[in-house]
């Protein structure tokens, strides 16, 4: 059996009277992600979190944000593409831990309702995702809630 880890980061800029989506979930919040696509910064990081394990190159390069097939794309499609092409190189996922760094709103007691969405897109057990939350105890970019960012680090297997 071939195993292999993968990390990833994604950050977005937080705009006033933007959808705020965040683990294929929309959050009630004033402000929401800046992007090409829905912004979820978590499943983003998700995403390059496989696709590094895979050596499959980062989200960016499946999905540019000059394409114009993946303006506003609801970003639990990308996941659903990057698990098969990991499905198509043989590889199953172990598990993938995660966390969101950002001051408001709080995550936590969203977190189940994300891992229901995400966990089947990926084809794991609820007690193979993590996802955890923080704040930057207001310093930076983060801290002044001028943006969002996370982490995630990927186990894959190759059976």
């Amino acid at each position: 059996m071939k195993i292999r880890v993968g990390f990833g980061f994604d950050v977005h800029q937080l705009k006033e009277g933007r959808e705020f989506w965040l683990g294929g979930i929309k959050h009630e919040h004033s402000k929401g992600a800046l992007g090409h696509s829905d912004a979820d910064v978590l499943i983003h990081a998700i995403c390059d979190a496989l696709l590094g394990a895979a050596g499959l190159r980062d989200i960016g390069f499946h999905f540019p944000d000059t394409s114009s097939e993946f303006k506003g794309i609801d970003s639990k499609i990308l996941l659903e593409r990057v698990v098969n092409l990991l499905k198509e190189k043989n590889y199953t996922i172990g598990n993938v831990d995660c966390t969101l760094v950002l001051e408001k709103p709080k995550i936590n007691p969203h977190i189940d309702a994300m891992k229901t969405v995400l966990v089947p897109i990926m084809d794991i057990e609820m007690e193979d995702l993590a996802i955890k939350a923080t704040t930057n105890e207001k310093m930076g970019y983060v801290g002044r809630e001028e943006g969002v960012c996370a982490y995630a680090v990927a186990l894959i297997q190759k059976l």
